[in-house]
């Protein structure tokens, strides 16, 4: 998919989603979280991409809510589906659904809806999706140690591209690499023209090594499973309560996300911690051995008479002999113990191996002397040692894990995704269950309008279980009459809401829905107050639009009679419904003058009723569903009805013959 073709990406956004590993792939899914992980693209803007992607990809012109009112319930029924879902994630998501009348796009989220009906909203799958998130690309990882060199200007620019971690240098000659190796631990040289040349320090040539980043700088993949392991775990957990089959081994996993803490460093190995220990302790270590080695040389003196005849006490000062002249002579036994009870402790202080033990032996000499001192430069050397073990094996280990970890990354992305694409489905199917909702069906051809059994919306101010069910049925123009807050509005709603989740192609709330697929939603709202000219004229092109031909459409009408005066809007709406007529459209509209409409019409305009069964304790009782082909009586009308029985005098059975 040509990124540009996409109505809305510009050139910017283009090379910022360009950087994505698979931005085709992206788009191709709606996959918000990976769109909004290219640089400067917010989770917004990223599902406004992928909404224009899909009309792209389904030659869908868009409109379908064409008018602020359609758009409106449209945005109020994604809020009760948003309000479903646990992740930020699905919230972003749920914007990429969107009404279509393109039947290639209704079918394939249907395809998803029904999927998302089988689900079972478990709390143990939604209490693990909480703490799942889309995956994050770690963008600060920098390694100072090791460094990359080459003598060719566009391998040095391509290494830049490839792995940023590490610093990149420019070498001429054998020369530079010498001076390199002395300022990094490991120079990576990637021409083959070094190959053979001998230099000291860790300089290896791998001409290879930008195809191969996991070895080169393993860090990359430690420190992504290290940044996103809380997301990954809580993932498996999701794939484990679900009982969704994983796209890989989630003990190995979790096994694997043990060994990286949460800064990348590996973790859970042994000689890697023996050695770091050995480091960290040795000066304390060596200051512990030293008083040891004096404290049982000190008590054996403490413990000894030394004799020492006068001869040869003259003889010792005239030799310029000292002390340790004396305790060789005299304290030689004591003075070996001490040393060895020194380089017994540093060796199980350390808890050294071997060969490092054999080297920690030498940093307390054989020659006598009080007190007994450590070896500097011995000591100096088993440092060095030690690192340079415990830098050996943390590199080792590093590759190892991170050579692991890459083999799983493209499956851990997929364990995350499935986990969050779940929370959608879940969304979706707790909305389905909550408002008891079905799949609608939709008519074939030649057949038009709609036919909705036991509707009930969902948008209503009263509970969902108090909201009294609809049946309601139009299949092509109709005017709908009823009593004052006997429901004409909710109904046109329910219809508004219902051919919305139809054409997004999820579960409507009713029993049974049968419906054409449109390509336009007309909704005109009541209006509030008589219109002045200017609007009164804006308002009349609208519906000249509407009789044009050139879509499908459902249209749904609020008493539009509010727009002008009385007279002139039953002539105005009768004219509407004439040219209307024959035209691909299906429509409601709710009016107050229906019996003037019909007489202004040319046709017989089919009229259906809200109709109130009565008065009971000054309230009335509805029948909610339209009655068709009946006017349905006013509420004046039913008052002077109730007030007729009785009436001696005759009064209000005269008025009720006005009616």
């Amino acid at each position: 998919m040509e990124l540009e073709a996409i109505s809305g990406v510009g050139s910017k956004t283009a090379a910022a989603l360009a950087e994505l590993d698979d931005p085709e792939g992206a788009l191709e899914s709606g996959d918000v979280a990976a769109l909004a992980s290219a640089p400067g693209i917010s989770e917004g803007r990223a599902a406004s991409i992928a909404r224009a992607a899909i009309r792209e990809r389904h030659d869908d012109p868009g409109g379908f809510l064409a008018t602020d009112r359609a758009t409106e319930l449209y945005r109020a029924v994604l809020g009760l589906l948003r309000e479903r879902t646990v992740t930020s994630y699905g919230e972003k998501r749920l914007e990429t659904l969107y009404p279509s009348g393109v039947r290639s796009r209704i079918e394939e989220v249907r395809a998803f809806a029904e999927r998302a009906l089988d689900r079972d909203p478990d709390e143990d799958v939604l209490g693990a999706l909480a703490d799942v998130e889309p995956l994050a690309e770690p963008r600060d990882v920098v390694v100072r140690d090791r460094c990359l060199a080459t003598a060719d200007a566009e391998r040095y620019s391509e290494a830049q591209q490839a792995i940023p971690e590490l610093s990149v240098e420019v070498v001429e000659d054998a020369r530079d690499l010498a001076d390199l190796a002395r300022g990094y631990s490991t120079v990576v040289a990637l021409d083959e023209a070094f190959a053979g040349v001998s230099v000291d320090g860790d300089v290896r040539v791998e001409p290879d090594a930008l195809e191969r980043p996991a070895d080169v700088v393993p860090e990359r993949s430690l420190a992504f499973f290290a940044a996103n392991r809380d997301s990954l775990r809580a993932a498996a957990a999701v794939h484990r309560a679900a009982g969704i089959d994983p796209p890989l081994d989630l003990d190995a996993l979790e096994d694997a996300l043990d060994r990286v803490d949460a800064d990348g460093t590996v973790v859970g190995d042994d000689e890697l911690d023996r050695l770091s220990r050995a480091i960290d302790d040795l000066d304390a270590a060596v200051a512990t051995a030293e008083s040891v080695a004096n404290d049982h040389l000190r008590d054996a003196i403490e413990e000894r008479d030394v004799t020492v005849e006068g001869s040869d006490l003259l003889s010792l000062v005239e030799q310029g002999a000292g002390v340790d002249s004396l305790l060789s002579r005299e304290l030689s036994d004591e003075y070996a113990a001490a040393v060895a009870a020194a380089r017994d402790h540093l060796a199980e202080a350390l808890d050294l191996d071997s060969g490092e033990a054999e080297l920690a032996r030498r940093a307390f000499p054989e020659e006598p002397a009080f007190p007994v001192e450590h070896d500097e430069e011995t000591v100096s050397r088993l440092r060095e040692d030690l690192v340079a073990a415990r830098d050996r094996r943390a590199a080792r280990r590093k590759r190892e894990l991170a050579a692991d970890l890459a083999d799983r990354r493209e499956d851990a992305a997929a364990l995350v995704r499935t986990a969050l694409e779940l929370d959608v489905e879940l969304a979706v199917a707790r909305f389905a269950a909550d408002f008891d909702c079905t799949m609608p069906a939709f008519v074939g051809d030649g057949e038009s309008g709609f036919d909705i059994e036991a509707g009930r919306s969902p948008l209503l101010d009263v509970g969902f279980d108090a909201v009294e069910p609809v049946d309601y049925a139009v299949s092509d123009v109709a005017l709908l009459s009823g009593v004052n807050s006997g429901g004409k509005t909710s109904t046109l709603d329910l219809v508004a809401l219902v051919a919305i989740l139809a054409h997004m192609g999820l579960p409507v709330p009713a029993e049974s829905v049968r419906i054409e697929r449109v390509s336009e939603l007309h909704y005109h709202a009541k209006t509030q107050g008589t219109l002045d000219a200017g609007a009164f004229e804006s308002t009349l092109r609208e519906f000249a639009g509407l009789t044009d031909g050139s879509a499908d459409r459902l249209v749904l009408v609020d008493e539009l009679e509010s727009i002008t005066e009385p007279g002139a809007s039953a002539k105005i709406i009768a004219g509407i419904l004439e040219a209307l007529r024959g035209e691909d459209v299906t429509g409601v509209f709710v009016s107050h003058l229906a019996a003037e409409i019909r007489e202004m019409a040319d046709y017989d305009v089919p009229v259906d009723g809200i109709e109130a069964e009565g008065l009971e304790d000054g309230e009335l009782v509805v029948n909610r569903s339209p009655v068709k082909n009946h006017l349905a009586r006013s509420t004046p009308e039913l008052i002077v009805e109730k007030l007729s029985d009785g009436d001696d005098g005759g009064f209000y059975d005269r008025l009720l013959e006005k009616f």
